[in-house]
């Protein structure tokens, strides 16, 4: 995960997250099991979060939290993506109307602004094979559902 790009800590809490049998962990958990500090854990799960692989929950009868991996964390990471690609594709068509499209800098602005229209008119299409081929591989739910509880 590190070397895809993940921070180092991100990814050995989503690690430990991934490997525990419920799939969710409080911060004193993560960190006494990955040996690190609290500002670490806390640092590593909002990047977690973020990117949507993990959520924060409240721990029932307590004011700590716990952390939760998202029950569909490889559907929802490049959904949220998407949302993200409508932001990039704005700013991207407000870049190329001040510089001009038929410029050098507008050129590069326009292929890039393509490259995200086509990737987010690929994911629905992509994700929609993916839950079909989850479904036929692994069943309705799958080993990757978690009881939202």
């Amino acid at each position: 995960m590190v070397e895809a790009g993940m921070p180092r800590m991100a990814a050995r809490a989503f690690g430990a997250l991934l490997s525990s049998p419920e799939g969710v962990l409080t911060s004193a958990q993560l960190s006494e099991q990955l040996r690190i500090s609290p500002a670490a854990v806390s640092g590593a799960i909002s990047h977690l979060v973020t990117i949507t692989l993990v959520r924060r929950e409240g721990e029932p009868g307590s004011r700590r939290d716990r952390y939760r991996l998202h029950p569909d964390q490889w559907y929802e990471a490049p959904t949220s993506r998407g949302a993200r690609l409508v932001r990039w594709s704005d700013a991207l068509r407000d870049g190329i109307a001040t510089v001009g499209p038929e410029t050098t800098p507008g050129r590069r602005m326009t292929e890039t602004l393509e490259f995200f229209d086509f990737l987010r008119d690929e994911m629905e299409s992509l994700l929609s094979r993916w839950r079909a081929h989850r479904e036929e591989v692994l069943g309705p739910t799958g080993p990757g559902a978690v009881d939202d509880g």
